[in-house]
């Protein structure tokens, strides 16, 4: 548990062609060229930000599950990532946790970008998903979710007699226009939720001719820059310390004096 190597894989994606990018993104997984603990892929990684669900949507256990069981066995790491997923007729921008075990989890997407119609095509989930990984405790989120503080709260809970978890992970499809706020907002969920917070944006313009840059990076619970992409593709393997979150959650205990959400408003 001292240590947690996590892998983020920069990348362009094949507009709305699950093929083409599974065997592209497999190439990059074998060519990290060190053992990792944990690799995470961008959202809608199979097809890129489309709102073409209806065609592309896939059930449970079908291509996209398949290949990202395989990948997680065969490289022995837990691997992260969302893709369209249908379910009771319904679609879902759906991030799937795979374990090398075939053990898995998933979580809907809570915030749906209303500006590219999302809500009006995907369904939007209603809870927030928390699991432990070699003794780290990880909580992943979707893109536009980012803007949201209050949904990754963190919190310390008496149950498990520490926070809720300690590595904030963000699956992206964020584009240039607006990546100054995902660089702003990105540090300020580590520092907030004294934890660390990765995350893994695309690169290259998708089909609806929008560009993306990146800007994939991790950051530690003081704000500071532990790694970072800039505007090509690249894959990123950082090592967190377990010592040094621990230590600075005992000097700097904020947790302590935390907010338990119960908002109680006055209208004027």
């Amino acid at each position: 548990m001292n240590s947690l190597r996590i892998t983020l894989i920069q990348t362009e994606l094949y507009w709305e062609d699950r093929t083409a990018n599974v065997s592209s993104l497999e190439e990059k997984i074998w060519r990290i060229g060190q053992e990792t603990d944990v690799i995470v892929l961008p959202e809608m990684f199979t097809t890129g930000f489309t709102m073409n669900a209806k065609r592309l949507a896939e059930p449970l256990n079908l291509h996209t599950f398949k290949w990202m069981k395989q990948m997680a066995a065969q490289t022995g790491a837990l691997i992260l990532g969302s893709y369209i997923a249908e379910e009771d007729t319904k679609f879902h921008n759906r991030l799937l946790w795979m374990q090398p075990d075939g053990r898995f989890f998933t979580y809907d997407k809570r915030h749906l970008f209303r500006m590219a119609d999302e809500h009006l095509t995907y369904t939007a989930g209603t809870s927030r998903l928390t699991a432990e990984w070699k003794g780290w405790r990880i909580c992943p989120l979707i893109c536009y979710d980012l803007r949201f503080p209050v949904w990754s709260r963190n919190v310390y809970r008496s149950d498990l007699g520490r926070m809720d978890y300690d590595v904030l992970i963000y699956v992206a499809n964020w584009p240039a226009a607006r990546i100054q706020a995902w660089d702003v907002l990105l540090k300020a969920r580590a520092v907030e939720n004294l934890c660390y917070t990765a995350g893994v944006n695309r690169v290259g313009k998708d089909g609806n001719n929008i560009d993306h840059n990146g800007h994939s990076a991790v950051y530690g619970p003081r704000g500071e820059t532990l790694a970072f992409a800039a505007d090509r593709e690249t894959t990123l393997t950082v090592e967190l310390s377990w010592d040094e979150l621990a230590t600075y959650r005992e000097k700097f205990p904020a947790w302590m004096d935390a907010d338990d959400f119960k908002i109680s408003t006055t209208n004027l």
